[in-house]
């Protein structure tokens, strides 16, 4: 699990309470290859190679370019980089979860665990016709972010779950920033 650093910032460790060591060892295999699969490869082959790299039992539930997403069965999802970009978003979904404001952090998905090219979040339910019901909500969850500082770069319906509560709540942020000077910006989004 990642340890607290002056009380607010999470330092990215590669323990889990969540993952056992063999499953840390074999996302750390995959993230060193990460590098060796240039632009021109498409997502279907990462994805394909990753999962043969990484040989795990859980189900797969969904992915996207850079990243793909595990069920853990147990109220949870993994997420393991399968780019470089991919890489950013994880490390930005935790670093934005743990240093925004509590008024900002309950529109987002709770991050219970991040290491190197991983992250552990917990699963909600996705419901697009009712997101889609709920359109005016995801205009105003971007009034939201932007007046805490934060642009919500990517934010969609693709990208909204609902709590047990049934409010919106973003469960891919990795593009979101709360600093002009992000590697998000840097890759050009």
């Amino acid at each position: 699990m990642c340890p607290i650093n002056n009380g607010n910032e999470r330092i990215q460790s590669n323990k889990s309470s969540m993952l056992s060591r063999e499953e840390i060892q074999a996302i750390e295999s995959w993230i060193s290859q990460i590098g060796d699969y240039h632009i021109f490869t498409t997502t279907q082959q990462r994805i394909v190679t990753a999962k043969n790299t990484l040989k795990f039992k859980y189900k797969i539930i969904g992915h996207g370019f850079n990243r793909i997403v595990y069920d853990l069965n147990n109220g949870y999802i993994l997420k393991v980089a399968l780019s470089e970009v991919g890489l950013i978003g994880n490390a930005n979904e935790a670093y934005l979860y743990n240093n925004c404001t509590e008024e900002v952090q309950k529109y987002l998905c709770p991050v219970k665990e991040f290491g190197t090219g991983w992250l552990i979040m917990k699963k909600l339910a996705t419901n697009i016709p009712q997101a889609i019901m709920e359109y005016p909500k995801l205009i105003e969850l971007q009034f939201i972010f932007l007046s805490y500082g934060i642009i919500p770069i990517d934010l969609r319906l693709a990208n909204v779950a609902f709590s047990e509560d049934n409010e919106m709540v973003v469960i891919d942020y990795g593009l979101f920033t709360m600093d002009l000077k992000s590697p998000v910006l840097r890759w050009g989004f």
